[in-house]
């Protein structure tokens, strides 16, 4: 990627995953003169970053500076109070870019005005590489300019791009909000291996490089996962005892469900 194709970046927040985005551009080319950074606090080692790859620090908008993409990485509960103060670096060239959950594009039209607007919902594993990034778009976006906002997603893992505004509620329950689950499905494997006679530290070990390698399989394997799943498993073995359980009828699937209907409920709620 080079600086020339994305214009100037402003970057509104340099906190977790503003800065994993931040790092991502950098190690894919994008040069750090083209890019600004907003925060009023950024970390230490946010600081160093920024000022080794040659991008600029400011707590508010610098005099006369346009965006070409203004990517807003902030927490969704100070995005009315923020985005009011950034209204100068939208111009006819700028796409938005936020990354903030349940914050609607009809609800940043209303700080920014009339602009391309893409609502994406990116994952935590973005801080490694490996997240995945739910993606709207707004009819004002051209394809020239969804392809750039493709581009800069993309440092952090694929980007799958939906139709309707409203499915990016669905995303943010199932990959948004998705990595604490996988946790927590850590978390139960290894207390019930706790319970099952094995000492804590050595059953968190377990549960914990066990989800860690299947993640990995599934990654690089071309096996969809029931397939996968059904490798595992002989008739009449342990696997097969233990999915007995989960795949019954008041099992997994219909916890799941319910879970996800929660969530997505929630981010309705927050856009509101």
């Amino acid at each position: 990627m080079t600086g020339a194709a994305f214009g100037q970046i402003v970057l509104v927040g340099a906190g977790n995953m503003g800065g994993a985005m931040l790092a991502g551009w950098l190690k894919s080319g994008v040069p750090g003169s083209t890019v600004t950074v907003l925060d009023p606090g950024p970390s230490e080692k946010m600081i160093a970053a920024i000022n080794e790859a040659g991008a600029r620090h400011a707590v508010t908008p610098p005099e006369g500076l346009a965006a070409d993409i203004l990517f807003l990485a902030l927490k969704p509960q100070v995005m009315d109070a923020v985005l009011p103060g950034l209204k100068s670096l939208v111009g006819p060239q700028t796409t938005v870019v936020s990354v903030a959950a349940g914050k609607t594009i009809a609800s940043m039209e209303g700080h920014l005005g009339k602009s391309a607007m893409v609502r994406a919902m990116p994952n935590t594993p973005a801080m490694v590489g490996r997240g995945v990034t739910g993606a709207f778009a707004n009819a004002a976006v051209s394809d020239s300019q969804r392809d750039i906002v493709h581009r800069l997603l993309q440092v952090s893992g694929p980007v799958e791009w939906v139709t309707s505004e409203a499915d990016i509620n669905a995303v943010t329950a199932v990959s948004g909000s998705g990595p604490a689950y996988v946790f927590y499905l850590v978390e139960c494997m290894a207390e019930a291996g706790r319970k099952a006679g094995l000492p804590a530290d050595l059953a968190m070990r377990l549960a914990r490089e066990t989800v860690a390698g299947a993640g990995e399989l599934l990654h690089q394997s071309p096996d969809p996962a029931a397939q996968l799943r059904k490798n595992v498993t002989s008739p009449g073995g342990t696997t097969a005892a233990a999915l007995s359980v989960l795949m019954a009828e008041d099992g997994m699937q219909p916890l799941f469900d319910l879970a996800i209907e929660a969530a997505r409920k929630r981010a309705e709620e927050l856009a509101e």
